[in-house]
């Protein structure tokens, strides 16, 4: 609970817009609760069935990954890209990730070259 206070402080301090806090889901009623009281827009996706992935910040930013409809681990490499730099990522670091994405995709004939 300790690391999404803070993730909580840095949203509120204007440092990020997009949080990503991924938690037990035994504590998804507490994390609900908190967010809900602060009036801050969120999305829950679960990963299995003791985890899940809570999206919280600006209302616009949410509705994003909200409109991905699909966990982390099926992001297209645009949905990977938008989401890094959405979640403030290093914009360089994502652009290599982004091209690495690719080139590894054409090699394994994911995509037509």
């Amino acid at each position: 609970m300790q690391v999404f206070s803070h993730h909580l402080y840095e949203y509120k301090k204007g440092l990020r817009s997009l949080i990503l806090h991924t938690a037990k889901a035994e504590l998804k009623p507490l994390f609900e609760k908190k967010l809900a009281r602060n009036e801050i827009s969120y999305f829950i996706q679960d990963i299995d069935d003791t985890r899940l992935n809570i999206f919280f910040g600006d209302e616009i930013c949410v509705n994003v990954v909200r409109q991905f409809g699909v966990s982390l681990d099926k992001l297209t490499d645009e949905q990977d890209f938008i989401l890094g730099v959405m979640l403030g990522y290093d914009r360089i670091l994502q652009c290599k990730r982004y091209l690495s994405r690719k080139t590894a995709a054409k090699k394994c004939g994911r995509i037509a070259v």
